[in-house]
C-alpha cells in the first residue's frame, strides 16, 4: 500500500497544491472494502469543497489495479484482490519480515526483573520479567542494540534486616536456604514494626549498623552478604531458566554505591543537590513541578535507592552510551521514577528514560471475588506457580504425552501470555481455568495454532515451494490482510512498548487461520491449489511464531 499512498499524495498535490499526510485504516468486516482513507475530509476546508466530491476527484486519478468507492461523509474505501495481496506479501517477504531498522545505531537498556537478594523469587517479579523481556524483543525488532541488566536488590536497608535476623536465628551459613532468608526477613519486618509501635528502635539501629559495616568493607558483613548473594543468585537463575529469561548483566545496587556517593558529592559541590541540617542530602525538584525533593543520602551517610540509581544511571549513560533506558517496574514506583527522571533532566542527561509500569497480579479468592495475590491467600512463590502450571498442563494434555520441555513451554507460555492480554497498565487475573484453555484468548490457543500449522507443513513437505500458477487467493484474503499488517504493528509498538497489541494480533491471526481451514481444505485440494495454500500456511506460521517470540512465548514441538 506504500505505492498507493505515494500516488494519492502526488494526486492531492497536483489537484489542490497542498501536502497532506495519507494513512490507511483497515475497514471493519461489515463494510465493503479492505482499507479506508480520510484524506478527502482533511482537504475539505482548504479546497472549499464537499469531502465526497474531493474523494470522487481523487478516485478518478487513481490507477485501476484496485477498486475504489466513496463511502460515508467522504472516505475513500479501497478493495484489493487476494492475488494482489499475495503479490504484495511475496514482494515484502524476507527472513526478517516484520523487522525494521528505525532504531539502528542506537543503544537501549532494558532493566528486568530486578529481583531482591535473600528473598525467594515471588510472583511480584513475574511481570517485570515478562514485560522487560518483551521490551527487549520489541526494541531489537526495531533495530535497537539492547543491553539487558538484572538490577539486583543487593544493598540498602534490606541487607541490614537480613543480617540482624540471621544473627538472631539458629541458622548457620552452611545450612541456610533462600526460603529461610525469606522467613527471616518477614519475621524481622514484623518485629521491627512491633518495636516501633512500642517506641523502641534497637532492631532498626542494628540493621543500620550492618548496612554501614557492609559499606565500610567489614569482613563479617562482607561474608554474610557474599553468602546471601550466592544462595539468592542460584535460586534466581534456576527460576529464570524455567521462564526462559536471561540478562547479559547483573549489576546490582552494591555495584553502584561508591559511584553514587561520589556523584552526590559532585552535585552537592555544584549546587544542584542540597545538604540538610541533619546531614542528609536532597535533590530539589520544584522546577519540574515536584514538591517532594529526592532524598539522595541519609543523615548517617548511608546510601539509598536514589544513591545507587544515580550511579547506575550515570554508568549506563556514559559507559554503555545508552540512548534509551527502559525500567520494567510496577506502578507503585511511579512517583519515584518521576523524581528520578526529573533529577536526570536537572543534571543535563538527555537520554530517553521510560518507566514501563504495570498493575498487580490478582487471583480469585475463596469468596469468588478478585483480590491481590498474597502469601496469606494463595500462590506467592513463582516456583509454586510454575509447578502448578506444569501440573495443569500434564493433566490437560495427558493423551498427548508431552515431553518435559514441551510441558514447560506450554506452562510458561500460558503464564506469560496472560500478562499481555490487556494493556500492561491494568492488573492481570491469574485464572487457571482461562489461561490454560485451548479456547478463547490464551497462550495455549496461540501455541496450538502454530503447532498445527507446522504439522500441516511437515505432512505436506513434498509441496514446499511448488508452483501455484494463477491461483486467485480469494479464500486467503482475510489472512493475507492480517499478515500484511504485521510490519506496521511491530513498528507501532516501539515507542510505548505496548506488548498487548502484539498478543491481540497473535490471537486474531490464530482465529483467522482457524476460520480459513473451514473454507479452504489443504490436503485434499488439487496440486496447484494445495501448493498455494501451503505457501500461505508457511507465511502465517512464521508470523505467528515471530509474534509470540516477541512476547517470550515459546512454541512446543507437540500439543
Amino acid at each position: 500500500m506504500d505505492s498507493l499512498k505515494t500516488k494519492i499524495i502526488e494526486i492531492v498535490k497536483k489537484l489542490y497544491g497542498v501536502d497532506v499526510p495519507v494513512e490507511f485504516a483497515a475497514v471493519p468486516a461489515e463494510i465493503k472494502g479492505d482499507y479506508s482513507c480520510n484524506v478527502a475530509m482533511r482537504l475539505a476546508k482548504a479546497a472549499g469543497k464537499a469531502p465526497r466530491d474531493i474523494a470522487a476527484e481523487i478516485i478518478a486519478e487513481l490507477p485501476g489495479e484496485y477498486a475504489y468507492e466513496v463511502a460515508g461523509p467522504g472516505f475513500i474505501n479501497i478493495s484489493v484482490s487476494g492475488k494482489a495481496l499475495s503479490e504484495q506479501l511475496e514482494a515484502a517477504w524476507s527472513e526478517d519480515y516484520g523487522n525494521n531498522q528505525s532504531g539502528a545505531g542506537k543503544v537501549a537498556v532494558s532493566e528486568f526483573p530486578s529481583t531482591n537478594m535473600a528473598k525467594p523469587y515471588s510472583v511480584g517479579h513475574l511481570r517485570p520479567g515478562t514485560q522487560g523481556w518483551a521490551a527487549k524483543q520489541i526494541l531489537e525488532a526495531n533495530g535497537w542494540k539492547v543491553i539487558t541488566d538484572n538490577h539486583l536488590g543487593d544493598a540498602g536497608t534490606p541487607f541490614g534486616i537480613w543480617a540482624t535476623g540471621f544473627k538472631r536465628s539458629d541458622k548457620t551459613l552452611d545450612d541456610i536456604t533462600v526460603y529461610d532468608l525469606g522467613e527471616i526477613y518477614i519475621k524481622m519486618k514484623a518485629d521491627m514494626k512491633a518495636e516501633e509501635a512500642a517506641g523502641e528502635h534497637a532492631l532498626a539501629d542494628s540493621a543500620q549498623d550492618w548496612l554501614l559495616k557492609l559499606e565500610a568493607g567489614d569482613a563479617e558483613a562482607v561474608e554474610l552478604s557474599t553468602r546471601f548473594n550466592k544462595i539468592s543468585l542460584d535460586h534466581i537463575h534456576s527460576v529464570m531458566k524455567r521462564m526462559n529469561l536471561s540478562t547479559e548483566y547483573e549489576l546490582g545496587e552494591s555495584y553502584f554505591v561508591e559511584r553514587g556517593k561520589a556523584l552526590v558529592e559532585k552535585y552537592l559541590a555544584e549546587g544542584k543537590f542540597v545538604k540538610n541540617d541533619d546531614g542528609s542530602v536532597i535533590c530539589p525538584l520544584d522546577e519540574y513541578g515536584i514538591d517532594v525533593p529526592m532524598l539522595m543520602l541519609k543523615s548517617n551517610g548511608a546510601a539509598l535507592y536514589a544513591t545507587t540509581d544515580l550511579g547506575c544511571l550515570d554508568y549506563r549513560l556514559h559507559e554503555w552510551k545508552a540512548d534509551r533506558i527502559v525500567y520494567a517496574v510496577g506502578a507503585e514506583q511511579k512517583f519515584y521514577f518521576e523524581q528520578l527522571f526529573a533529577m536526570a533532566k536537572k543534571l543535563g542527561w538527555e537520554a530517553e528514560l521510560q518507566h514501563v509500569w504495570f498493575g498487580t497480579i490478582d487471583q480469585v479468592g475463596p469468596d469468588g471475588k478478585r483480590e491481590k495475590m498474597s502469601s496469606r491467600k494463595g500462590v506467592v512463590l513463582l516456583e509454586a506457580m510454575l509447578d502448578d502450571a506444569e501440573k495443569r498442563v500434564r493433566e490437560n494434555f495427558a493423551s498427548e504425552e508431552l515431553s518435559d520441555e514441551d510441558v514447560r513451554k506450554v506452562a510458561t507460555g500460558a503464564i506469560k501470555y496472560s500478562d499481555f492480554i490487556a494493556d500492561r497498565k491494568m492488573g492481570i487475573l491469574y485464572d487457571p481455568e482461562k489461561i490454560f484453555a485451548l479456547t478463547g484468548q490464551s497462550g495455549p490457543f496461540c501455541q496450538y495454532a502454530c503447532v498445527r500449522m507446522r504439522r500441516i507443513l511437515e505432512k505436506n513437505a513434498d509441496f514446499a515451494g511448488a508452483d501455484f500458477g494463477d491461483y486467485d487467493f480469494a479464500a486467503e484474503k482475510a489472512v493475507l490482510l492480517k499478515l500484511l499488517d504485521f510490519p506496521a504493528l511491530v513498528a507501532g509498538v516501539a515507542d510505548n512498548l505496548e506488548a498487548h497489541r502484539i498478543a491481540g494480533y497473535c490471537f486474531e491471526l490464530a482465529q483467522e487461520m482457524n476460520r480459513y481451514y473451514e473454507n479452504a481444505p489443504i490436503s485434499s485440494a488439487e496440486d496447484s491449489i494445495r501448493a498455494a495454500r501451503l505457501w500461505l500456511v508457511e507465511k502465517a506460521a512464521f508470523v505467528l511464531g515471530r509474534g509470540l517470540d516477541l512476547l517470550g512465548v515459546e512454541i512446543p514441538e507437540k500439543m
